[in-house]
């Protein structure tokens, strides 16, 4: 159904990523727009709340307590839900996770699924797994039905198809829907997905769903979703399959009280989403017959054993930070090569990598600090950032060939410049020859470098150089304080 997915692992390095994506005039106003009219939203709703910044205190204390003792609510929430008639699996990564969830449809006699978005269904590239075992998932989330129909990849963690304008909305509908006479209003086009859609409830016996917040007191599952798609897919079906990161448990029911007025606000700018759905076990005479749970590690562990970079796992995937980024709202999603875009994407793609890959991400910010000042709990991300850059530096100067490791030496050659006033002035010197064939003179007279050769191209490319000045304040204090003697 779909392009190759999102892989960091063979995704170009972000600074390639991001000049592509700069030179698309299109997908750059359609990100700014968005971003635009959901900051809008965000800041009228938050600005009602007098408490706010209690509660995002709040929100921050309640995922660092749960972080710290994890295993006992994750146990806690196994026995709660086995007790209420689920059935809770554990993965230890994405590989292990899909298997698990392709055995259980086939267990359910279905070729078909319907689809609740779900961020970490896309991080295990499920459907592709699905499809691979001949299992035809049907994604129900408007935005995601867009970016499957249209071949397309998630480039936001709330509006997937975020970078799609409602004319390229309508063409790929009039394409895969057989609706040559579609208009492109919002109604026509939530009409046409209402329809397409209506037959694919009703038939499909199987769902999967991710999770917004798992409850280690009840065992249950919270959804929170804007559509009633995900109402759907969770009363519907004879079996229903939740894919559920580690890190999604929260200790008690009480605890959405916070949770539930954070994620609206900093993800959609409401007040409350309009479907919260809460799911326990299985019920006689309502909803599924099956209930199955998969605990995915996927690296999770390892983020949570640094004590640093743990702050990662407090996120609740509300996508504030990425409205708030300039980065991101200059090149889109798809530039970051995973489905974790944006700030929140630069520190969680590498570290479910292991630092293995995606080594550019951390380097995809200006560590303004916008993203930490919308995160509903406070994730400190630039402090993440540059923990992670000093990761990516002790790797590469450790022998493990990569991107950085001509500019690691360079900054080793600058620090013995820096350490000599000999060597020092002496740079200077050769920096004036060397610059002399590569000055351009401007009507004012003044001297500037709008091209460097090699690995410096990368300043020029955006930015010009001016001129070393002939003289440096250092020689000119001097001759001004002989002269005064």
């Amino acid at each position: 159904m779909s392009e190759g997915p999102l892989d960091p692992t063979t995704a170009p390095t972000f600074p390639i990523a991001a000049r592509a994506a700069m030179g698309d005039a299109q997908l750059r106003n359609n990100v700014r727009h968005a971003t635009n009219v959901i900051q809008a939203k965000r800041a009228r709703v938050v600005d009602e709340m007098p408490d706010w910044q209690a509660l995002r205190e709040a929100g921050k204390q309640i995922r660092q307590h749960t972080m710290r003792h994890l295993d006992i609510y994750l146990e806690q929430f196994e026995a709660n839900c086995t007790r209420a008639g689920g059935v809770v699996h554990w993965a230890r990564n994405a590989a292990e996770a899909s298997r698990i969830v392709v055995d259980l449809v086939k267990q359910s006699g279905s070729d078909e699924v319907i689809k609740i978005k779900s961020m970490t269904t896309e991080e295990i590239q499920l459907n592709h797994a699905l499809e691979a075992a001949g299992i035809h998932p049907y994604e129900t989330d408007l935005a995601e039905l867009i970016i499957q129909l249209g071949n397309d990849q998630p480039s936001h963690i709330v509006v997937p198809a975020l970078h799609k304008n409602r004319q390229q909305i309508r063409e790929i509908f009039q394409r895969t829907m057989h609706l040559p006479q579609l208009g492109d209003q919002p109604q026509d086009l939530a009409d046409a997905a209402r329809i397409f859609l209506r037959e694919k409830f009703l038939r499909v016996k199987t769902g999967v769903s991710g999770a917004n917040f798992l409850i280690a007191e009840t065992g249950g599952v919270c959804i929170v979703e804007s559509e009633g798609n995900g109402r759907m897919c969770l009363t519907l079906p004879e079996t229903l399959i939740t894919v559920a990161g580690i890190d999604k448990v929260l200790p008690r029911f009480q605890d959405l009280e916070v949770m539930l007025q954070l994620l609206p606000r900093s993800a959609t700018g409401e007040r409350m989403n309009p479907y919260n759905s809460l799911w326990t076990g299985v019920h006689a005479n309502d909803g599924p017959r099956a209930f199955h749970v998969v605990l995915m590690d996927n690296a999770r562990s390892e983020i949570l054993a640094d004590e640093e970079s743990r702050q990662t796992l407090n996120c609740i995937r509300c996508g504030a930070c990425q409205n708030a980024c300039p980065v991101y709202r200059q090149t889109g999603g798809h530039a970051y090569g995973s489905v974790y875009a944006g700030p929140i994407g630069a520190i969680l793609t590498p570290q479910l990598q292991q630092m293995q890959h995606a080594q550019s991400l951390p380097y995809a910010s200006s560590l303004c600090g916008a993203c930490y000042e919308v995160c509903p709990v406070k994730i400190n991300i630039p402090e993440v950032l540059i923990h992670l850059r000093n990761q990516v530096v002790l790797q590469n100067t450790a022998g493990i060939a990569g991107l950085f490791d001509v500019e690691a030496a360079a900054m080793k050659a600058m620090a013995a410049i820096f350490r000599s006033e000999r060597r020092f002035k002496a740079a200077q010197r050769l920096g004036r020859i060397a610059e002399t064939p590569l000055v351009r003179r401007d009507q004012q007279g003044l001297g500037w470098i709008s091209w460097l050769p090699g690995i410096l191209g990368g300043w020029s490319q955006a930015r010009d150089l001016q001129q070393m000045p002939q003289q440096t304040f250092r020689d000119w204090w001097e001759k001004r304080s002989n002269h005064d003697n």
